[in-house]
């Protein structure tokens, strides 16, 4: 291997100017996502509101419908990704490979795992909504198509996809959705001591 045969190396085997300016860009994103991790309702409220924003550019600009149903079945995915455990459980039905839901009422509880975490579902929107909105900024993407036709089309599949989904939850008895540990209450504490 010769000199500056590595990835982002110039002649002189130091990383290359453009190569350190993506690293520290890189560096400096993940830090912003790191900060965000715990701010889950602000996260989602901006994600929200740079959706609000991509639907009003939409309805103004009166195109890019082809660009918002792609987004709307990659946001779909998203949510039964999201939905779904990381171990299917008809595919476990059969062997005794590795942790299962509990399908019975005298198993042991095993917790829900998510096959797309909320930290990842939350990043993958807000990327497929800038992605959706860069998209807008170029005439290419405006495919003439007759809208409604499309909303039909997305609202029969959300229903479809929700139904099946339902039913794999209601078959395989588990909800994606908990609030936390439970906490039991003890005796009340009545305040008198006791004296010895």
């Amino acid at each position: 291997m010769s000199e500056g045969d590595s990835i982002g190396e110039s002649v002189h085997g130091k990383p290359s100017v453009v190569y350190r300016f993506f690293t520290r860009l890189g560096q400096i994103y993940q830090s912003w996502l790191d900060k965000s991790t715990p701010y889950t309702a602000v996260r989602w409220i901006v994600t929200l509101g740079l959706s609000f924003i991509y639907m009003i550019r939409v309805y103004l600009l009166q195109g890019w419908y082809i660009v918002t149903y792609a987004l709307g079945i990659y946001h779909l995915n998203l949510f039964i990704a999201f939905l779904s455990p990381k171990v299917d459980p008809s595919l476990m039905e059969d062997s005794d490979d590795g942790p299962s839901l509990p399908t019975r009422q005298n198993e042991e509880f095993r917790p829900f795992i998510r096959r797309l975490p909320e930290f990842k579902f939350w990043h993958s929107a807000t990327k497929g909504i800038l992605v959706a909105m860069a998209c807008t900024f170029f005439e290419a993407f405006n495919v003439p198509v007759f809208w409604p036709i499309l909303v039909m089309y997305f609202i029969m599949l959300f229903c479809i996809t929700m139904k099946r989904q339902i039913k794999h939850m209601i078959k395989y008895r588990y909800i994606p959705f908990t609030h936390g540990k439970r906490k039991y209450k003890g005796k009340e504490d009545v305040g008198k001591t006791f004296a010895s």
